[in-house]
């Protein structure tokens, strides 16, 4: 299994100028050798861009992504590195996305697909990332 970050999707389903490319090509490659999935966390953040609900989960089974449940381990890991995030400063008030995203991929021991490294190196350095 390798987890996709909303980012890598949202290039693919928005034809991004900068990033469709690389994107396209991550998913293409690592599906043909692994399942693809999100968890419910990504799920939301790409309703957010959706039209519907419906031609959003037509999207994703086109490109055979499924949702996979968040480990409650994983809901655990992602509050205790928000804490550190927060101790250390972080501004949010509410826990982040790629917490809940870093901790399942970290728990589920899988790689994690995604453009935006830089918080997942620091809170979960032992994710195997996909990264330009």
């Amino acid at each position: 299994m390798i987890l996709v970050d909303a980012n890598v999707l949202l290039d693919v389903l928005t034809a991004d100028a900068s990033w469709f490319e690389w994107s396209s090509e991550q998913l293409a490659r690592t599906g043909e050798d692994a399942r693809l999935r999100i968890n419910e966390v990504c799920y939301a953040e790409l309703c957010v861009r959706a039209e519907s609900q419906t031609r959003l989960d037509t999207a994703l089974n086109e490109l055979t992504i499924e949702i996979e449940r968040t480990p409650k381990e994983a809901l655990f890991v992602a509050a205790k590195a928000f804490l550190r995030y927060r101790t250390a400063g972080g501004p949010r008030l509410a826990i982040l996305p790629d917490f809940f995203i870093g901790a399942h991929a970290q728990v589920a021991r899988c790689p994690l697909l995604t453009r935006d490294a830089r918080r997942f190196r620091r809170y979960f350095p032992k994710v195997q990332l996909i990264t330009p």
